[in-house]
Parts: structure tokens; C-alpha cells; sequence
């Protein structure tokens, strides 16, 4: 096993690793810019290094800096969680130059994955269902236009780098494009510092389905079962469940079976997520995007099937082999899993950091919370707005809503704003309730699930 472990990250995931690394007996040194100096990855690492300011850029980017402490104090690996250097192929090579284990697939496997344009040449000559798009990436306005006209509108312009929501804009007709394009193209060089953009059909109204894989140096590869992220903002994900409702036994298995074949296509290694549009007649299901890394919601699908993915992250990046089969997988019950993000809903989502004045998670059998924050801590507005992960796990899907309406009713943060009342009110629409969320739901529901809030709000208030 990897004796010490360099954990490039903060927050939640952070934490998380840290905590994997403990039960495995494996060290852990923590980095942290100034303004993360009280964070808890901090204080409970068994070593902890300030690499630089705040900004990202300075610190939990800044590469040099982070392979000089892992150097220095003596690591043989390094997890970089999500987001940050997650993806970055260049880090992953560079970990490897160093004698470090990089916790996570090759560089040469995530610029395969990573870069999206490339990725779907790779799925289509895999034999994986890819949206109708452009031919590679596209160079110039007038590529993009000449593409847009072959497929149809409305498309989806999109970073070839991209991930989380950024670097996509939405285009219905021509006249829209040149501006979509600027835009996009200056959001992905500010994001990812690769600006190479491709274009796809904009697939209406579809289920967002994903595929949790693992697979380890000796070949084998096996998928951990789906998961259904439809409710996002922004192409931002709010609301994550497992398994999907939507899928019928025989779908589930064609797309898990699509997800391995892209998974050996690209030589994967690790802990990865295959991620599928399910079209709006529930039988078509087209490759989008592979993520190489743990993802945010990585734990509803512990909870359905016992296995700890970080855990199997460090073994099989210590060189093991998985220590089971695809037919050992069994997906029980049904978990849920809200996002709790310091953010505004009312005023367009507007980030709201700041320090939390009380602090009270939610409990019980079958709730889980991931979080960094504690009481007294302050939320940082340099980095991600996410302050909590509230996680349910239950017989049936209706137990699993309504065990979630109790922990966001037993949920208390003071000290800024957050979406959990939003996420409230969506436990209880109707369409929600019935399993019939597309990508949609919450663009032409937002209106009235506002005004609902505020509604009730104002009544409890004349009370």
C-alpha cells in the first residue's frame, strides 16, 4: 500500500480522502492556501503545508508547489480529488516524472478522456452512442456555424476541456452563434487555460444518467451501477440519486455495458464516471462526457453498494487488483443527495459566502453529511460555494424523499444563505415526486418553486 499521501485539495473531498487514508493506515500531508489556514483538512492531516495565497492560482494550482511538498515530506502519492488539477493530464505526468503515484488514470488516459472533442471519436470507434456533432474540434466561428447547419439547431457549443458547467453555451439559430462562441471560448481559457472548442446537437429535454466505473492495472473493469443527476441549474448539478428510476433493467444494462467499453477504450485506471444523455422517448442514450476523476456525488453510489470508492481509489493506485466482479455488484435500496451550496436562488444564484454563525446536521439511520464546515468557521469566497452534502440512503425511493424532507428540515446554518430550502420545496413537486425530472425541470419550474418559498416565508412570518 502507499505509505504517505499528498492530498492536492481542500474542502469536502479533502476530508474525505483524508479520512479513507486514516482507515488504510496511510499518512497524510495536507496543503492549504492562507485563507484555508483553520480549514479541518488542516487540522486533522498528519502534516499540513501553507503553499501560498488564496487565489487558486497561487496555491492549490500552483503545481511546482505541490510536487516540492510532496517531495519534501517524503509522499509516494497524490490524490487530487475533484475539480483543481482533478483533470489536469500535465499534472498527472509530472507526478510520474517525480516518482509520485498520481491517484487517478495516466496523463496520456485523461487527455484521451478529458479532452471531449477527442473522447468522442474514441466512443464512436468503441462503438458507444455519441450526439450528432462536429467531426473534432472546431477552430473558427465559421466552423462552428458550417457545423451548427449540418446538425440542426438548437446545438451546444462546449469546451473540449471543460467540466462542471462551464464553457458551454446554448445556441438556437445562427444569429446567436458568434456571440455564444466568444463567450464560451473566454469562459474555457479562463477555467481550464485551453480555449479549443467543439460542437453537438442539443439533445431536448433529456435525462442526465451516469455510470460509476472502476477499473485497476491489471484489466479489469466493472461499473458500480447509475445514477440520476437531472435536477441542475447551469448544467450544475443539484439533486443526484441512485439508482435511476427512469431505466429499465434492460437499458440499465446496455448503458453499463456501453460505460465498461468506454472505460477500456481510453485504457482507464481508477475510479471514473461515464456520463449519458437518455433521450425524452427513454430509450436513446448518447455518450457526453467522461469524467476522470471521484466525482462530487460519488456517494450515493457507496451507499447502494457498500463500496467505499476513495478506498478503492488507494488500492488500486497501490497496485492491487479490485477484489471483486461485476456479477459480486448489487445496487440495494435507494440514496438521495442534495448539494447545499452558499448561494442566493432568489437573486440568480448569487454566491454568499461568509462565516457561520450555528451549524446543525441533520442524523439518523441512513443519513450521511459530507462537509468541511464546522461552528465558528468561516466559507470561503475564493474557492466552490458548496458547503454541505446531505445524503440519504432508504428501502425505496418515496422513504429516501421523505427521509431527505426531514434531514433539509432538521438542517440549520446561520450566517449566510444557502439553496437547501429550495432544495425543500423540490422534494415535494409533483414531478419530482413521480421520477420525471429532465435537465428542464428546474429552468421552468424555478419561477414558481421561488415564489412558493417566499410565500411561505411571508406566512410564517404573520405568525
Amino acid at each position: 500500500m502507499l505509505k504517505r499521501v499528498l492530498i492536492a485539495n481542500r474542502g469536502e473531498i479533502a476530508l474525505r480522502v483524508l479520512r479513507a487514508c486514516r482507515e488504510l493506515d496511510i499518512e497524510t500531508v495536507a496543503v492549504y492556501s492562507q485563507a484555508d489556514e483553520e480549514a479541518l483538512h488542516v487540522q486533522l492531516a498528519t502534516q499540513a503545508v501553507c503553499i501560498g495565497p488564496a487565489r487558486a492560482a497561487d496555491s492549490y494550482l500552483n503545481q511546482d508547489a505541490l510536487l516540492t511538498v510532496a517531495k519534501a515530506a517524503g509522499c509516494d502519492g497524490v490524490h487530487p480529488g475533484y475539480g483543481f488539477l482533478s483533470e489536469n493530464a500535465d499534472f498527472a505526468d509530472a507526478c510520474a516524472a517525480e516518482g509520485l503515484t498520481f491517484i487517478g488514470p495516466s496523463g496520456d488516459t485523461i487527455r484521451k478522456a478529458g479532452s471531449k472533442s477527442a473522447a468522442r471519436d474514441i466512443m464512436r470507434a468503441a462503438g458507444v452512442p455519441v450526439t450528432p456533432g462536429s467531426d473534432g474540434p472546431v477552430t473558427s466561428v465559421e466552423d462552428a456555424l458550417a457545423a451548427a447547419e449540418k446538425v440542426g439547431y438548437p446545438v451546444l457549443l462546449k469546451a473540449s476541456a471543460g467540466g462542471g458547467g462551464r464553457g458551454i453555451r446554448r445556441c438556437d439559430d445562427a444569429g446567436a452563434l458568434p456571440a455564444a462562441w466568444a463567450e464560451a471560448k473566454a469562459e474555457a481559457k479562463a477555467c481550464f487555460g485551453n480555449d479549443e472548442m467543439y460542437l453537438e446537437k442539443l439533445v431536448l429535454r433529456p435525462r442526465h444518467i451516469e455510470f460509476q466505473i472502476l477499473a485497476d492495472r491489471q484489466g479489469h473493469v466493472v461499473h458500480l451501477g447509475d445514477r440520476d443527476c437531472s435536477v441542475q441549474r447551469r448544467n450544475q448539478k443539484l439533486i443526484e440519486e441512485a439508482p435511476a428510476r427512469c431505466l429499465t433493467p434492460g437499458l440499465r444494462a446496455r448503458m453499463g455495458e456501453a460505460a465498461v467499453r468506454a472505460a477500456r477504450a481510453v485504457g482507464y485506471e481508477g475510479a471514473g464516471t461515464v456520463e449519458f444523455l437518455l433521450d425524452a422517448d427513454g430509450e436513446h442514450f448518447y455518450f457526453m462526457e467522461m469524467n476522470t476523476r471521484i466525482q462530487v456525488e460519488h456517494g450515493v453510489t457507496e451507499l447502494v453498494t457498500g463500496v467505499d470508492l476513495v478506498r478503492q481509489q488507494l488500492r488500486i493506485a497501490s497496485g492491487l487488483s479490485l477484489d471483486f466482479a461485476q456479477e459480486d455488484v448489487r445496487l440495494e435500496g435507494h440514496a438521495m443527495e442534495c448539494r447545499i451550496n452558499a448561494e442566493n436562488p432568489a437573486e440568480d444564484f448569487r454566491p454568499c459566502p461568509g462565516q457561520v454563525e450555528f451549524l446543525h446536521f441533520p442524523g439518523g439511520a441512513g443519513v450521511r453529511v459530507d462537509s468541511c464546515l464546522y461552528d465558528g468557521c468561516t466559507l470561503s469566497p475564493y474557492y466552490d460555494s458548496l458547503a454541505a452534502k446531505l445524503l440519504v440512503h432508504a428501502p425505496t425511493r418515496l422513504e429516501a424523499i421523505r427521509k431527505m424532507r426531514r434531514c433539509l428540515e432538521e438542517f440549520t446554518l446561520e450566517g449566510f444563505p444557502t439553496n437547501a430550502e429550495l432544495s425543500y420545496q423540490i422534494l415535494y413537486h409533483p414531478t419530482f415526486v413521480r421520477g420525471g425530472c429532465t435537465t428542464a425541470f428546474l429552468d421552468e419550474n424555478l419561477p414558481d418553486l421561488l415564489d412558493f418559498s417566499r410565500r411561505v416565508r411571508e406566512k410564517e412570518g404573520d405568525a
